[in-house]
């Protein structure tokens, strides 16, 4: 059966934030505009769904839980509380949806009829086949195609762990009942989160990292801080580990690991997975426009976002840059910049702000002292340790941080 092709000015295949803020300003152009998104569900992209905005509501759950334990120091007297997990993730779900309605409503609203549901994969380079929620094959033809798909949890290769029943950064946001005992795995930005979180609901966490240090990008002194706080919540770490294997008998989860020279044995109740984020190019079929990747398979692209092929962009995590919603939001900066206002934006030189929301939390922009030291910015370098020294030394000696 013969399928019809459709031509648009401009093709955006997934709706984040960078896709989502970009389509009504190239409607609003005067150009004819196609989003896809493979799910209703993930209308508004990754932030919405399944991470900044849920994770930070379930932090949020989890901070009043900490203020309540420990009201006495306040002054007020209270009992303990007791975190009911399931109106934790009801009210979860209920902050997601609004906003994807909401979403959803403007989309629907700029785009009309040119909002497409369903599964995109390249046949050409500037060609898209698109298979609807119905099951329908549309093919969509453009002279602009912005990729903006996203990532999802990475799964590691560690043996055994395909066998066992294990949580990454969404299920585990969907777990209606609090976990004994759970393992993370990832000492960096998302491991560190969901620990802090699961620790003030009152699980015992034991958390497991690779590096010599958590938050691996983060200068040494900071990530000591860091993790001082943590421990201070009753959070225990196994750095400097590999998982050797894991394993799953009756309600325990098992892992073998190697820490320094010595190999341990550690069950928990319930194992998260928080490694890092894999690309969401596998099911694109880029080899038929084309498109570049690297050994991960991020998108390769210009300082101006543009891939190897004229006329295809890609646009916030995709394309391998830092995995921040205020980064895609600055990428539709520069597309809007260049290809709309006659522009020339590209990301050089970009300060890039980094945010960790534990409790307190933890932010910068720019350089850290270790990578000022290597770009010999001395001065830059002299100045951070004299800010920091005060509050350092203070915390090394037990003594109250004040600001």
């Amino acid at each position: 059966m013969e399928v019809n092709t459709q031509h648009y000015d401009d093709i955006i295949i997934g709706g984040g934030k960078a896709g989502k803020t970009l389509a009504p300003a190239l409607v609003a152009d005067g150009r004819k505009t196609a989003l896809v998104e493979r799910s209703l569900n993930m209308i508004g992209g990754g932030c919405i769904n399944i991470a900044c905005i849920p994770t930070k509501t379930m932090v949020a759950s989890a901070n009043v839980a900490n203020t309540v334990r420990n009201s006495a120091a306040y002054g007020v007297k209270t009992n303990t509380p007791t975190v009911n997990l399931a109106e934790v993730i009801q009210r979860k779900r209920s902050v997601v949806q609004s906003a994807r309605e909401m979403n959803l409503h403007n989309l629907e609203k700029a785009l009309d009829n040119n909002l497409i549901i369903g599964e995109a994969r390249f046949v050409a380079p500037k060609t898209i086949e698109v298979t609807t929620t119905e099951a329908n094959n549309r093919l969509l033809t453009a002279e602009h195609l912005f990729i903006n798909t996203g990532t999802r949890p990475l799964i590691p290769s560690i043996p055994g762990l395909t066998e066992v029943e294990f949580l990454t950064s969404e299920s585990i946001m969907e777990l209606e009942y609090l976990p004994e005992h759970l393992i993370v795995l990832g000492s960096s930005y998302i491991g560190l989160e969901f620990a802090q979180m699961f620790r003030r609901f009152g699980s015992r966490v034991t958390l497991i990292g690779q590096s010599e240090q958590i938050l691996s990008q983060q200068d040494p002194d900071i990530a000591i801080a860091v993790q001082t706080l943590l421990e201070q919540d009753g959070i225990e770490f196994l750095l400097k580990a590999k998982v050797l294997r894991v394993d799953h008998t009756g309600n325990e989860t098992i892992l073998q690991i190697q820490v320094a020279d010595r190999e341990i044995t550690l069950q928990g109740s319930h194992l998260l997975v928080a490694v890092g984020r894999a690309p969401n190019t596998d099911s694109l079929n880029l080899a038929a426009a084309g498109v570049a990747t690297d050994t991960r398979g991020f998108i390769q692209v210009n300082d101006r976002l543009e891939t190897n092929i004229p006329g295809i962009w890609a646009l916030g995590d995709i394309n391998g840059g830092p995995q921040y919603t205020h980064i895609s939001l600055d990428d539709y900066r520069i597309i809007k910049a260049n290809l709309i206002d006659g522009g020339n934006r590209s990301t050089r030189d970009r300060l890039v702000p980094s945010c960790l929301f534990i409790d307190p939390e933890l932010a910068h922009v720019g350089l850290t002292e270790t990578e000022a030291q290597q770009s010999n910015k001395d001065m830059l370098s002299a100045w951070r340790r004299w800010m920091r020294q005060p509050f350092l030394e203070r915390k090394h000696k037990g003594e109250p941080m004040d600001f």
